[in-house]
């Protein structure tokens, strides 16, 4: 599949004081972002290959009647049985292929350029799946950050939630890894009992994990 993993973003609460534990473990954060019109913000820890979003709704006025609107994250972030989490894919290799790997349907955001939008997959109304989103294009057409990175890679990442695969959008996401130049790097989505994303960097070489647990969903080994 043409398809790679570039990163993944959590829902948290405003502020997202989780990544405040991250930095005691000595990890360093990246630059901050908002997104207007779909009312939302975020921080953001990159690591040599990819990256971890700490997304939170700053807005929910903008992101119930913005162009994002349809995401409905006002309602994943109050709904405790909701998914919180979410995947972002690129092509693989260029030429860019007009056909999108999986179904769904086109957003418009204001923070890119016409037509530079973005695809959703179809089970962006199911809450209790994480969303999956496609930018169908290298260059988003606004500036991007060049953070200091973290220098450990992402090896794995393994997403589960409660529900079953209802529009294939899962199974469909499963098949892709990530940056090959860089470290390919394992995502798998699952059915599990509870909403929950682990994270293993450098193939869990330091023998050292944190469960972030009941503050938010998140396990990291490395």
């Amino acid at each position: 599949m043409n398809l790679e993993l570039d990163h993944v973003f959590i829902l948290v609460e405003p502020g997202a004081q989780a990544v405040d534990r991250l930095l005691e473990l000595g990890f360093q954060e990246g630059p901050r972002n908002t997104h207007p019109g779909q009312g939302t913000a975020n921080r953001r820890v990159y690591f040599a290959n990819g990256m971890v979003e700490f997304l939170w709704v700053r807005d929910a006025h903008e992101a119930n009647n913005g162009p994002g609107r349809d995401l409905r994250f006002p309602e994943r972030s109050q709904d405790p049985q909701a998914s919180p989490f979410g995947a972002i894919f690129v092509p693989r290799h260029n030429p860019v292929s007009q056909a999108m790997p999986f179904p769904g349907w086109h957003n418009q955001p204001n923070y890119f350029p016409p037509p530079k939008g973005f695809h959703v997959g179809a089970n962006s109304q199911n809450l209790l799946e994480p969303l999956c989103f496609y930018f169908p294009f290298q260059d988003p057409g606004v500036p991007r950050p060049q953070p200091e990175r973290n220098s450990q890679r992402i090896t794995e990442v393994v997403i589960s939630t409660p529900s079953a695969d209802t529009h294939g959008v899962l199974a469909l996401a499963s098949k892709c890894v990530g940056l090959p130049v860089l470290c390919t790097y394992r995502l798998a989505i699952q059915t599990g009992q509870e909403h929950l994303m682990e994270i293993t960097l450098d193939h869990h070489n330091s023998g050292r994990i944190q469960d972030f647990r009941p503050a938010l969903p998140l396990i990291l080994r490395w």
